[in-house]
């Protein structure tokens, strides 16, 4: 057998086997203060590892609304079918460090032509030039890892792996707070909607009131127009809140994975806007590195990249292999297992680049700069993160203390508003008097329907900036310094 030959060189390579060239995975150290700037606002006492954020709301509505969308989001779908495709890669990549075994059979019918090599041949010693071969057999071969070039490709999968897993999870973080916030947007337009309508109301009744002053003489044409003309005003600001109340609610069906519509009828029945609950979940920021899977995911796959530079090194080294026959062949099916039809082959091989002209250099700068820009998207991925955060926080604390002072605002100028309008009836103020109030009472309770939305919205988007209340994949190594 031809492996005799070679047994020496390849069992002394053998002894080499455990060695995997390359850099070992290192945890990027990232300094993160020991708290928020607006921590503060969040609940650590409360259900820290609840992730069904969203019945924080107490809205059955919302709840049905996220629930839908994370079980038909076609986006997570596609998430799903590509933690699949990653999975599968990561199995075919470790299959590659096993021994392969192939069997097979055939059988073959030959004419030789007088004018090749083996049919003169047989013409001159008078041997048959038509004949049939039968064979079958088995062979293996295996590729043994010397220098761990396929260890680094299977540390390189597995991590892929995981960073796609990682990823649907952060895409139905992403969905669940999509839905919310657009639920909420919704209730906030639709707030708006009615507060517009209302005070339509309200205007009708003055220009019936102007109107019959106007024909008793009491007021003038021109006083008339004028409440006519902010009549007009009020009922021009429906049909832009409609417009956004439509989108919104498309918005909502295309989250749940159905056709624009589909879900408008159920949806569109005003309802009570839902307050904000405190967002709860970690205060420290270091926590945003096991709590944030986008993070998690941008880890791993820094983790992938840093194993491809090793994967890529490994092509400077011999690759060895061994492989083997075994199996039978004859001219007579009758024959073929008979121990005379016997046949067995045995080969290691070894494959050394000499001359490539710089490929495997190439192969390995663009590894390793590779791995640089992943280091650079994970340090730039946790800075984003820590920006959501207190972005989400500010606007909590922000909306918190407007919607307070609106309350306040709005009762004053409610009591104006009632006073105004009595004192126009007897005579006392005139008409842009009554006008002013009403535009100010208008302007103030369209604003608080809008920041007491923010204020819900704000809670969502603190929900999601630290990871969908607690989320976690286990294998995530990075180190964090506080200062």
């Amino acid at each position: 057998m031809k492996f005799t030959a070679l047994r020496v060189p390849i069992l002394s390579v053998l002894l080499f086997s455990a060695c995997t060239v390359g850099p070992n995975y290192r945890k990027p150290d990232i300094q993160l203060t020991p708290a928020y700037i607006g921590g503060g606002s969040i609940s650590t006492a409360l259900r820290a590892a609840d992730a069904d954020w969203w019945r924080g709301f107490h809205d059955p509505e919302l709840s049905r609304v996220v629930e839908r969308a994370l079980e038909q989001n076609l986006d997570i779908v596609k998430a799903g079918a590509r933690v699949d495709q990653a999975r599968a890669a990561a199995k075919f990549a470790g299959a590659a460090l096993l021994p392969r075994a192939d069997a097979g059979a055939s059988a073959d019918s030959v004419h030789q032509s007088l004018d090749s090599p083996i049919g003169a041949i047989a013409r001159t010693v008078g041997a048959a030039r038509d004949y049939d071969v039968y064979a079958v057999g088995a062979e293996a071969s295996w590729e043994i890892d010397a220098f761990g070039g396929l260890r680094r490709g299977r540390e390189a999968a597995r991590a892929d792996a995981q960073a796609a897993q990682a990823t649907e999870a952060a895409i139905r973080i992403t969905v669940a707070a999509e839905a919310a916030d657009g639920y909420l947007a919704l209730r906030g337009l639709q707030a708006r909607l009615a507060i517009a309508r209302s005070q339509e109301v309200l205007e009708t009744h003055l220009v019936d009131l102007v109107s019959r002053r106007a024909a008793r003489g009491v007021s003038s044409e021109r006083e008339l127009h004028r409440v006519a003309g902010e009549l007009e005003r009020v009922r021009a600001s429906v049909p832009p809140l409609q417009g956004q109340i439509d989108a919104e609610l498309n918005r909502l069906d295309v989250l749940m994975g159905s056709q624009a519509g589909s879900y408008r009828a159920e949806l569109s029945a005003p309802r009570v806007q839902p307050l904000a609950p405190a967002p709860d979940g970690s205060s420290t920021p270091a926590d945003l590195l096991r709590g944030r899977p986008d993070i998690v995911a941008a880890e791993h796959r820094l983790i992938a990249d840093n194993a491809r530079i090793g994967a890529a090194l490994s092509e400077y080294y011999p690759r060895v292999s061994l492989s083997g026959l075994l199996g039978f062949a004859s001219l007579q099916t009758g024959s073929l297992l008979t121990s005379g039809a016997g046949q067995a082959e045995g080969i290691a091989g070894l494959r050394w680049r000499l001359f490539d002209f710089g490929r495997v250099d190439a192969q390995v700068a663009f590894a390793r700069g590779r791995e640089a820009q992943s280091l650079a998207e994970y340090r730039e991925t946790v800075m984003r993160a820590t920006e959501d955060v207190e972005n989400a926080l500010s606007r909590i604390v922000n909306s918190d203390t407007e919607a307070h002072a609106l309350d306040r605002q709005i009762a004053e100028l409610t009591q104006a508003r009632n006073q105004t309008r009595l004192a126009y009836e007897n005579g006392v103020l005139s008409l842009i008097d009554v006008l002013d109030a009403d535009r100010e009472l208008l302007g103030a309770s369209d604003r608080l329907a809008v920041v007491k939305s923010d204020q819900a919205r704000a809670a969502v988007a603190c929900y999601r900036a630290l990871g969908g209340a607690a989320w976690s994949l286990s294998g995530s190594s990075t180190h964090v310094s506080k200062r």
